[in-house]
């Protein structure tokens, strides 16, 4: 049976951008893809790259959670489960990390960026967590990996170190493949369309959380940038507020382009706006009520041990074998 791992960064709140490009995402992948069986993770030792407040990584990881299953994930097709509750992640980033280069390790994206903006006290964890990224993928013997334009580099970093490895210790790991979506362009901040949508940034007026109330939804849509040229086109480059309302448009109606443009051919950017926010209105609403009937519920906690103790089972062999590969135990 065919596998797809995934996994989720439980920092800071989610999303509109989270909910487009990965939670509706992964959601449809798991509707339209018969004999095969997910695993999704919530990558809550990857949070740890950065400082963290305790209660609220814990609270945060529980959102996702309950947010993933909110939108329709259904839990007798996915795995769903904490990546920290799984020691054998930890176990195998290691051996993996023993057989990772350094150079490959500081050509890594976000390491050069953020140690470009931070030249000390920067965690080491943040340098050598690709090889827990691979550890993720390569523990549970992916065949696909779903990704969007920032996480190919991590992938091709994992395939690499797979071969490596099986070149050593001859075939052990499955080398997965990327499934990268047809559509779904990044989610951009309202108020700087060159930005990602994200909570972590000075100001929320320009991020819009999976939690906004109906009043705070309307209000950032009609404050959102826009641009003179007075007609709605595509044009990321000439236009990019107007091209990040028609990727929210389309990603949460999940529909072509094309299709909202032929809607709002002789209308104006208010019409957008306010129509766009009625959307985003109608999506977010019964999402969380479903998220809050969820989120401290027996059925939530139900569903992550059960994943735990299927992730652990399949893991646990995985390391075991491995461990034997290298060299490591008595016998």
């Amino acid at each position: 049976m065919t596998r797809i791992v995934s996994g989720i960064k439980p920092t800071g709140s989610l999303t509109l951008g989270n909910l487009i490009g990965a939670i509706k995402r992964f959601v449809r992948l798991q509707e339209d893809m018969e004999d095969t069986e997910f695993f999704l993770f919530i990558a809550d030792l990857h949070a740890l790259t950065s400082r963290q407040i305790p209660h609220k990584l814990r609270k945060h990881t529980l959102d996702v959670a309950a947010m993933y299953l909110a939108a329709g994930l259904d839990p007798e097709k996915t795995t769903l489960f904490i990546q920290s509750e799984v020691k054998e992640h930890a176990e195998l980033g290691y051996l993996l990390q023993s057989n990772t280069y350094m150079g490959e390790l500081e050509r890594m994206t976000q390491y050069k960026d953020k140690s470009s903006k931070q030249n000390q006290n920067i965690i080491s964890s943040l340098f050598t967590y690709p090889a827990l990224m691979a550890a993720d993928i390569l523990l549970y013997d992916a065949d696909y990996v779903p990704v969007g334009d920032d996480q190919k580099q991590h992938l091709e970093l994992t395939r690499d170190i797979a071969e490596r490895f099986n070149h050593y210790y001859h075939d052990f790991f499955k080398i997965p493949e990327p499934i990268i979506p047809k559509v779904g362009a990044r989610i951009m901040d309202l108020q700087n369309p060159t930005k990602k949508m994200s909570k972590s940034e000075d100001s929320d007026k320009g991020c819009i959380t999976l939690f906004d109330n109906e009043k705070q939804i309307r209000k950032k849509v009609r404050s959102a940038v826009t641009d003179s040229y007075r007609k709605i086109a595509y044009d990321p480059v000439k236009q990019p507020g107007i091209a990040n309302l028609l990727n929210i448009y389309a990603g949460i109606r999940e529909e072509k382009i094309e299709t909202i443009l032929d809607m709002y051919e002789d209308k104006t950017y208010k019409d957008l706006k306010e129509d766009l926010a009625e959307v985003i209105v109608a999506e977010l609403l019964p999402l969380q009520e479903r998220y809050h009937k969820l989120i401290k519920s027996d059925t939530l906690q139900d569903i992550l041990d059960k994943g735990r103790e299927y992730a652990q089972n399949i893991a646990f062999k995985k390391v075991r074998k491995a461990k034997r590969k290298v060299g490591l135990g008595r016998k």
